[in-house]
């Protein structure tokens, strides 16, 4: 047998164990259950340990453990779980082995940063992810982008979104966009106009599905947010002039304050409560509003809203 083939029957061996190992580790952790071991038997190996087992094959092993992120961040998302403790170590030991997986950090952030259940709440960490990311890739403006995304929704840091933003506008290719985020941050931090903004950015920067989804219900709260403040505002007004609530939409548009009955987001009319307050039809069909919420009875029958009228006048 011949020196070369020699080398080829051993690098051949070396890879079928490779796969093999792979395989017996997936089958063993699809085997377990959330809740149960499944925190043990990922948390055995190191991204060091992983990188030198790998043998060479690093981007094969980190495919896998992405795989497995998705998998994870997916099934504990759909029982609506309240804790992603796996999360974090299964994103940094996927990027660990392959820094310039670009997916992993863009989504992964996305994954970490919101509080369950709609992502594990950690947005710390979520910005050291992006940020290895855009050391590891420093020319990929979109993770400037998701950095000052972060810093602006989960850490209301408006003055390190504004920087990020900045940064990731000189990088070459970079969206127009990102400019006028920078710029407009500081004068709008905080208000509904720089959140709408954001969302639209989003929507308008990715084909991803879920992505996309999330950005349009985002902005719709948003616009249902906006209503519910003006309608209260309007309600306001008649009681002012006539020292009651309205008890119809009938009464607004006869005093020339509404032009017609308005419609939530999703279509469905707001239902004006005795107390001057609004709320939406359907609250499970516009998730993340703040407005509009039906009042919650809490302490003896005391009752409190967000979008209480009386209470915002105080």
């Amino acid at each position: 047998m011949t020196g070369s083939q020699r080398t080829t029957l051993t690098a051949g061996a070396l890879l079928v164990a490779l796969l093999v190992s792979a395989t017996v580790t997936l089958t063993r952790v699809e085997r377990l259950r959330m809740g149960s071991t499944l925190e043990e038997v990922l948390y055995l190996p190191s991204p060091k340990v992983i990188k030198r087992l790998s043998l060479g094959y690093e981007g094969l092993m980190a495919d896998v453990y992405w795989t497995r992120a998705v998998q994870y961040f997916g099934g504990h998302h759909a029982s609506g779980a309240d804790e992603f403790k796996l999360l974090a170590p299964l994103l940094e030991i996927t990027t660990y082995l392959d820094p310039h997986l670009l997916v992993a950090y863009e989504f992964g952030a996305n994954f970490l940063a919101p509080r369950p259940p709609n992502g594990a709440g950690e947005p710390e960490r979520a910005i050291r992810l992006v940020e290895n990311g855009i050391r590891a890739n420093p020319d990929a403006w979109r993770l400037y982008y998701d950095l000052g995304f972060i810093y602006y929704f989960e850490k209301k840091d408006y003055a390190k979104a504004a920087d990020a933003f900045q940064r990731g506008s000189r990088i070459a290719g970079a969206h127009p966009f990102m400019g006028i985020l920078a710029a407009s941050m500081a004068q709008h931090a905080g208000d509904m106009q720089m959140a709408r903004m954001l969302w639209t950015a989003t929507l308008d920067t990715t084909k991803d599905k879920q992505i996309r989804d999330n950005a349009v219900k985002h902005l719709r709260a948003l616009k249902a947010d906006e209503d519910v403040t003006i309608l209260e505002n309007i309600a306001r007004e008649y009681h002012r002039r006539t020292g009651h609530w309205p008890n119809s939409f009938r009464q607004l548009i006869f005093a020339r304050l509404l032009p017609g009955v308005p419609f939530d987001p999703v279509g469905k009319p707001y239902k004006l409560m005795s107390d001057g307050r609004f709320e939406v039809a359907d609250p499970k069909a516009l998730p993340f509003i703040s407005q509009g919420l039906p009042l919650l009875t809490i302490d003896r029958g005391t009752e409190y809203s967000l979008s209480d009228p009386a209470q915002s006048q105080n």
